[in-house]
């Protein structure tokens, strides 16, 4: 009797959770009271219990921290509570405190790697862009940004023009411009042979010489002509030469 008083003044003091100790109010409970058929202690097999419920609750709150523990730190393979049958809260309060500075430390391991990484990008695009000083990375970023946009127009045009599929690749395009160029070189050439009247550029070379002799002396008879007759036509010479005559 003073084991079962000693544990009722246990779950009734300050000290005992307010969640576990809850006496039933119940009518059969009433009855027993005013009959004074109970002994004052029927509560304390449900509490029991319920503790009893709680502590296996408490192993299984342990394993799910041990796997999360496991997962956040892979590399802490030690087991801190070997014997599971004797698991306290104190144990569960270390594996959490671990974790969270864990996490602490991670997140502060990343807001270091993010700096260092912009300072790297920064650093590549001035050496890519031939910056000097990081006051002209902004300007420099919205000159590339016109310049980019300019040649993405031009290119759109091109593919347009040269009835290109739009995903097309700029090497397609430039290709198609270099043929279109060569053929009309070509064309060009042919009109000058066939002016020339002749198809071997050795002969077109010849008759450009020959050109570049005979013109320069036939200019000047030409100039000397008009001061002569004072007239300032050329079709006017040979009407003017008629009427010396």
């Amino acid at each position: 009797l003073k084991v079962l008083s000693r544990i009722d003044s246990i779950l009734r003091s300050p000290r005992a959770p307010p969640s576990i100790f809850r006496p039933s109010k119940g009518p059969m409970q009433n009855y027993i009271k005013e009959n004074g058929l109970g002994c004052g202690f029927e509560h304390l097999p449900l509490t029991i219990e319920m503790w009893a419920d709680q502590l296996m609750a408490l192993k299984d709150l342990y394993r799910s921290l041990r796997k999360l523990s496991l997962e956040l730190l892979p590399w802490n393979t030690k087991d801190p509570q070997d014997n599971s049958e004797s698991i306290r809260v104190e144990d569960l309060q270390l594996m959490v405190d671990a974790i969270l500075e864990e996490l602490e430390h991670k997140e502060m391991d990343s807001q270091t790697q993010s700096l260092q990484t912009l300072s790297a990008i920064v650093s590549h695009f001035k050496k890519l862009f031939d910056v000097n000083s990081l006051n002209g990375v902004y300007p420099r970023m919205n000159e590339v940004y016109t310049k980019l946009g300019e040649m993405t127009n031009a290119m759109r045009n091109l593919r347009e023009l040269l009835e290109l599929d739009s995903s097309a690749p700029p090497t397609v395009v430039v290709d198609t411009v270099g043929k279109l160029c060569d053929l009309i070189n070509k064309n060009v050439t042919g009109q000058v042979q066939q002016l020339l009247g002749t198809q071997d550029i050795h002969s077109i070379i010849n008759k450009l010489e020959e050109h570049e002799c005979f013109f320069p002396p036939f200019q000047a008879l030409i100039q000397d002509l008009l001061r002569l007759l004072e007239i300032s036509n050329v079709d006017d010479i040979l009407p003017a030469v008629q009427n010396l005559k």
